[in-house]
């Protein structure tokens, strides 16, 4: 204990000889909590613009347009004498869509951008819905004018009735989606920077034998008095963060906070032995950094926030369980939006504590790295 006391004093020491850490370790962490907190302002897209081309001009093409306008969602920023002015505009992105009204109304079209696919579904799912009521418009107003009662012309435009009922997040708020998830994708880039250059920076300002000395040789203390400092202050960082989502924020959180602080502690330490494990196989101080930063960002595509896993192809799949961040995104979602007992994430739960005691295999292998110096000299 007194040696785990000692490395731990002195990589405080070392804490606040360099500002670095503390920014690293702090500043950027609350700084993206505060953003990615207020980035989607209320949580709903509104008012994206899109533009219209009306070849009818017609009064009833111009209710089109109105019922266009009226849409929250919606905002007509430019009418346009024709479709290449349009699909020019939309192109420049001056517009995210645009609605095409032909002469005599035969058929109405329209056409979003979909590079940006949370945009484009939003308007896919908004001209659906007005488009769909205008149809249904007039086909009502023709059969009253041949006489047919309304439940007649209810039973024959929709022979099956629709319910739509969204649970978990029933305003469909990009915040509940998004905010938690994103924060913690950066946090694991973040966390597996700071904890190699950590390591790294031994070797790299000749240090290394001073940091074994004071655990007097184990590389096991060694290691684990230098990572505490590092894993109290992101744990901390974490639970605030869940503080801030679920309690201040009011996410829904169906299980209790003490589970979401749990699961969070668990992928911070994951990901930090994830991090000595690359570590202990790259020793380098300026080749580690490029492998996390790819590391990191690999975790952030396979994390399956921002395109679903098991929808990628099979290897890129199997690959996506390699990455503490996959597992953690697996088990806060079965939370969130299952409401799922140990039964729908104990495999994940195992994983990240495998990937916890993995270093362990190689720490033989960091000590000798250190006592023979022998990447100390690459740049």
């Amino acid at each position: 204990m007194n040696d785990l006391l000692n490395v731990f004093r002195r990589e405080l020491r070392r804490m606040n000889s360099r500002r670095i850490y503390w920014v690293a370790c702090l500043v950027l962490p609350l700084f993206s909590l505060i953003f990615m907190a207020t980035i989607f302002g209320n949580g709903q897209m509104k008012n994206l613009p899109v533009g219209v081309v009306d070849a009818d001009n017609t009064s009833a093409s111009r209710h089109i347009v109105r019922m266009v306008d009226a849409t929250p969602e919606l905002q007509i920023a430019k009418h346009y004498a024709n479709e290449t002015e349009a699909r020019e505009a939309m192109q420049k992105k001056e517009i995210y869509g645009y609605l095409l009204i032909p002469s005599k109304m035969n058929s109405l079209c329209y056409y979003y951008h979909n590079a940006m696919l949370s945009v484009g579904g939003e308007l896919h799912s908004t001209f659906e819905t007005i488009l769909q009521e205008v149809s249904v418009t007039q086909i009502v107003t023709e059969a009253i004018g041949l006489g047919e009662g309304i439940s007649t012309i209810t039973s024959f435009l929709m022979p099956v009735s629709e319910t739509e009922s969204t649970i978990y997040n029933d305003t469909r708020n990009y915040v509940i989606y998004l905010s938690q998830p994103f924060f913690f994708v950066f946090l694991q880039i973040l966390l597996l920077l700071v904890t190699t250059y950590a390591l790294g920076s031994e070797s790299k300002f000749g240090t290394s034998d001073e940091w074994l000395q004071s655990a007097r040789g184990n590389i096991g203390i060694a290691v684990m008095g230098k990572l505490l400092p590092y894993t109290f202050i992101f744990i901390m960082i974490g639970i605030f963060a869940n503080i801030v989502f679920f309690k201040w924020m009011q996410i829904p959180l169906p299980c209790s906070l003490w589970t979401i602080n749990g699961v969070t502690i668990l992928f911070i330490c994951a990901t930090q032995a994830l991090a000595l494990l690359l570590y202990a196989i790259f020793p380098a101080l300026s080749l580690i950094i490029s492998v996390v930063s790819m590391v990191g960002s690999l975790g952030a595509t396979l994390s399956g926030v921002t395109f679903p896993v098991v929808f990628m192809d099979t290897p890129v799949y199997v690959t996506s369980f390699l990455f503490p961040i996959h597992h953690f995104m697996e088990v806060v979602q079965s939370l969130l939006y299952l409401e799922g007992t140990i039964a729908y994430y104990w495999i994940n739960i195992t994983i990240l504590l495998i990937v916890c005691l993995l270093p362990i295999l190689l720490l033989p292998r960091l000590k000798n790295i250190l006592i023979t110096h022998r990447y100390e000299t690459i740049e």
